[in-house]
């Protein structure tokens, strides 16, 4: 782990959704810090330095220094509420974390070697399947990214989390729990393949049987 992130927050008193709603007036956003033996705490943060901060895909996976009134604490990001259609952060939840403790983070996936793999020659494509990992460790190994190397895939091949190098420190979840998902694969183009179209049947028109004799004239009244 090697960026660093530093953060302020005030101590906010007053909830609710008015409440709220005056903070993002003022350019702020709340927040909650939970966990560890200490009761929830309701802060508030300053939107443009954490949008600089979240700018940063480190920012996600990375143990934090968030300092409270002056208090620093070590959290990590649990979740982010974010407005529907505005660049806005509404609400952030953060988890305090003990350093002697194992955490679980979803960590992003980082792909090398793609142009060098030799199934490309024959005409092949890659394919991406997962890009981030749940990993469980102490907080000093947890890592930024996760490269995945794809340099040696021929047609046909595929990377699963099994094939992924990581320090004995760091465990994958889904492989914990017998799950080998694959991340990766080379393989030949999917064509799609155009419908056969036929001509349509015209339905069949019952024959009229007309009479060889001509109809009687009915004679004309005088």
């Amino acid at each position: 782990m090697t960026a660093t992130f530093e953060l302020t927050a005030d101590i906010r008193n007053q909830v609710g959704k008015r409440a709220n709603r005056r903070i993002r007036t003022a350019d702020k956003v709340p927040g909650t810090v939970y966990g560890g033996d200490k009761e929830a705490t309701n802060i508030v943060m300053d939107h443009l330095k954490l949008s600089k901060a979240l700018a940063n895909e480190a920012f996600y996976s990375s143990i934090l220094t968030l300092s409270i009134n002056g208090q620093p604490e070590k959290v990590v990001i649990k979740a982010i509420q974010r407005h529907p259609f505005k660049p806005r952060v509404m609400h952030l939840d953060f988890f305090r974390i003990n350093m002697n403790e194992k955490l679980n983070m979803h960590i992003p996936l980082h792909f090398v070697g793609e142009n060098k793999a030799p199934g490309l020659v024959q005409g092949g494509v890659i394919s991406h399947y997962l890009n981030e990992v749940e990993i469980r460790c102490l907080p000093a190994d947890l890592p930024e990214f996760i490269e995945v190397d794809l340099s040696q895939l021929n047609l046909g091949d595929y990377v699963h989390l099994s094939d992924i190098k990581l320090p004995s420190s760091i465990e994958i979840v889904a492989l914990a729990h017998g799950d080998d998902k694959p991340v990766a694969s080379l393989h030949m183009p999917h064509v799609m393949e155009e419908p056969e179209t036929t001509a349509p049947v015209s339905a069949e028109v019952p024959a009229i049987e007309v009479s060889a004799e001509a109809p009687e004239e009915t004679a004309g009244k005088e």
